[in-house]
């Protein structure tokens, strides 16, 4: 049987997941094609890659990069970087709903997109509520093949130094070992163990909404 190579596009290459996601990718090969779609160039160049400067305000502008077969969304901001709530929830809800709904429109039939654990469209937290809101506008939108990664406090290094989230990475893993059974999926996880998990689970791409969270995405992950 002929082994037909995939393209996808990745949305937030040059955060802590998605930078990891990028070279996942790159390395597999199942890939043929790799598009990014980011705010500044990233000095790097492969074979597979297709380096797209956007703005993201205008994501429909960009619609014929979305020809692909899986779509990798890596956005997500702090509210104190983006500097209020209308802008926060700009990056973590309007520019992923707008690029899960494009991708729907170019046929795209996998989708992965981070979320958050205690994502919950009801909660009382504005960065949860955020969250669920957007899990479930993208859950609607109807794309084949759906997952919504929630992973628990990240580990890795990041481009950008973050004091609060840098302490809780070493409180993190401090406790790690204390958190078991049904707490396991609170246990800190490194970056690139979710991009790794990401590629895996859209590699099967079962049909349907499909939400993992952070103990599963960690043990698929270090398989």
């Amino acid at each position: 049987m002929m082994n037909i190579k995939r393209s996808a596009l990745l949305i937030g290459a040059t955060g802590l997941i998605g930078a990891h996601l990028k070279e996942e990718i790159l390395q597999n090969s199942d890939y043929e094609t790799l598009t990014i779609l980011v705010r500044r160039h990233i000095p790097e160049e492969h074979p597979k890659l297709t380096e797209v400067t956007a703005d993201f305000t205008h994501l429909s502008s960009y619609k014929q990069f979305f020809q692909v077969d899986d779509l990798y969304i890596c956005l997500g901001t702090t509210k104190k970087k983006a500097g209020s709530n209308e802008n926060f929830r700009k990056v973590d809800y309007d520019y992923v709903v707008e690029a899960a709904r494009l991708a729907m429109e170019c046929g795209v039939k996998r989708i992965a997109v981070v979320s958050a654990i205690g994502a919950d469209a009801n909660s009382k937290f504005f960065y949860n509520q955020v969250k669920g809101e957007m899990e479930k506008a993208v859950a609607e939108i109807g794309i084949p093949s759906t997952y919504l990664f929630r992973p628990s406090l990240l580990l890795g290094d990041r481009k950008e130094f973050r004091l609060g989230e840098k302490a809780g990475e070493v409180l993190g893993k401090a406790i790690n070992p204390l958190l078991r059974g049904k707490l396991q999926k609170y246990q800190s996880i490194h970056g690139k163990e979710v991009a790794k998990a990401m590629v895996k689970f859209l590699k099967n791409g079962r049909e349907g909404v499909h939400v993992v969270e952070s103990d599963l995405i960690a043990k698929i992950g270090r398989l």
